[in-house]
């Protein structure tokens, strides 16, 4: 019999086991805590899997990704060579699209400027600008990037793309690797959806803030959804103080949960959430999953294997 073994770190192990039974009836699915022969597992569902979480799987087919992102898991010490799957759904994509777009809304409507009229109790009626007005800068046009993107051209703005290798997406412009520098020029706000790779650490950093665009009101603004390593904070805390950036909405940090004694907590042009952005929904994730095991039982490629050589 096929063997499916969660070993789920921070989540519902619980709701993942029950959902896995009863959308594979012709499965066994074990979690961590319980009695298994490692021998005996085809593959293993993880998410932040402890040091021991493969010991002994010396037969597993696949390692399934319970993120989209893998780069904690390619840093695992004991990480087998199966191939790893990462998580690739519409509902995935759709939340973090949502995110997005909700941010850069907010500032293309100048927020930080309105919040802090409000705390003051000023009366003041400045304009905002159109959307097709503002420049939006995407870096990292993978699923994510892309549906975000494609969400924000619908809604009437200018947007550009940069990523490592060039690529093409209807209604937007496109930079590719030394390209940088000319799309920061012509960004007024940027968005990190980038997989996170050794090139790519700290790449929000002060240097490349004052790179931005300085056409918005307030100050260029950068918004992180993709991982903690991307940003420097000690800059983004420089850079928001200064005003070489007027906002940031930062969903992810270098170090999680982020601590009390942080100076982000206290900036009022700083948007904290506690990176929640795309939540893995355990119905979809099961939807996802569960048709590949079944088609790779069945001979089937696996689909959405990482490339452990670029990270993602």
């Amino acid at each position: 019999m096929t063997t499916l073994l969660l070993h789920l770190s921070d989540v519902d192990e619980a709701r993942w086991a029950a959902a896995y039974r009863a959308a594979l009836p012709g499965v066994s699915i074990v979690r961590q805590s319980e009695p298994f022969d490692p021998a005996s597992i085809d593959y293993a569902f993880v998410w932040k899997p402890k040091a021991e979480a493969f010991d002994g799987l010396i037969n597993l087919k696949a390692v399934l990704s319970l993120g989209a992102g893998v780069d904690a898991l390619l840093k695992h010490p004991h990480l087998p060579q199966a191939p790893i799957v990462r998580f690739v759904d519409g509902d995935l994509t759709q939340r973090m699209s949502d995110y997005v777009v909700a941010q850069v809304t907010m500032h293309q409507r100048l927020g930080t400027r309105f919040r802090r009229d409000q705390q003051a109790r000023r009366w003041t009626q400045l304009y905002p600008p159109a959307a097709s007005e503002t420049n939006v800068g995407i870096m990292g046009l993978g699923v994510l990037g892309a549906d975000a993107a494609q969400k924000l051209v619908g809604l009437g703005f200018r947007v550009l793309g940069w990523s490592r290798s060039p690529k093409q997406i209807d209604g937007m412009q496109t930079f590719a690797g030394d390209q940088l520098d000319a799309f920061l020029g012509e960004t007024d706000i940027l968005c990190c959806l980038l997989p996170l790779t050794p090139d790519t650490t700290g790449i929000l950093n002060y240097g490349l803030f004052q790179k931005l665009r300085r056409k918005l009101d307030g100050g260029p603004v950068i918004v992180n959804a993709a991982r903690g390593g991307h940003q420097i904070e000690t800059d983004i805390v420089k850079a928001l103080g200064d005003g070489t950036l007027g906002a940031a909405s930062l969903d992810v940090f270098q170090t999680e949960p982020l601590p009390a004694d942080s100076p982000l907590w206290g900036l009022d042009n700083a948007y904290l959430t506690p990176h929640i952005a795309a939540i893995s929904n355990i119905d979809a994730g099961v939807r996802y999953f569960a048709p590949i095991i079944r088609d790779h039982e069945a001979g089937k490629p696996l689909p959405n294997v990482v490339d452990r050589g670029r990270g993602y």
